[in-house]
């Protein structure tokens, strides 16, 4: 079945610290400067490539949209510069639902605005305009940072699937799997927004 016109477009979500484009192929510098020095690359227990490999990662990326399995974005700070990535997947308008993930950034941009906005964006089209009921994350069970943020946004956990893929390593995966529903969503939206204000007033 095909996915309805508006769960086939990667949108441009603009805010004051970040903003999203659909990623393309003039990324691949951008991407590959942001992933210098593959600190990121480094954790086993992500999916983040090296920086040699941005533009393979790009075109596997690319090939998935054409498939109508993502909706890919790159994550662009108020000066223009790429500094990460994240995407739409297990896309299901029929229910509606989705999720985002395999978000990453540059080392110097982490734990600023920019994912808080970034996830605040991401949420508000989920929602608001693609009528989404619910909104999954999902993260490896030693990704402890990423289970924090994601919890830091409002999201419940609902569960932890066992051996429920594999890690780039070739490990088996236990995925621990939050959601947000939509009757929850005005709250998340509000404590998105308190938390944007907070790391407003904080920034020199």
């Amino acid at each position: 079945m095909s996915l309805p016109a508006a769960w086939q477009q990667v949108p441009v979500l603009a805010g004051r610290h970040a903003r999203l484009e659909p990623m393309s192929r003039d990324h691949v510098a951008g991407l590959r400067a942001a992933l210098a020095g593959d600190a990121l690359a480094a954790l086993w227990f992500t999916s983040v490539p090296k920086a040699d490999e941005a533009a393979g990662y790009v075109d596997a990326v690319l090939a998935a949209q054409a498939e109508g399995r993502v909706l890919p974005f790159v994550v662009l700070d108020a000066d223009g510069r790429v500094v990460g990535s994240t995407r739409y997947y297990g896309l299901e308008a029929d229910v509606p639902k989705l999720s985002i993930g395999y978000t990453w950034y540059a080392p110097d941009v982490q734990r600023t605005g920019i994912n808080t906005e970034t996830k605040l964006l991401l949420l508000t089209h989920a929602f608001e305009t693609l009528g989404c009921i619910s909104v999954v994350f999902e993260t490896s069970w030693f990704n402890q940072r990423s289970r924090a943020a994601i919890a830091r946004l409002g999201a419940k956990q609902d569960g932890v699937l066992r051996n429920h893929k594999r890690h780039a390593d070739g490990s088996p995966r236990d995925t621990v799997v939050f959601s947000i529903i939509d009757s929850e969503w005005p709250a998340v939206k509000r404590n998105l927004q308190a938390r944007l204000a907070q790391h407003e007033q904080d920034s020199p």
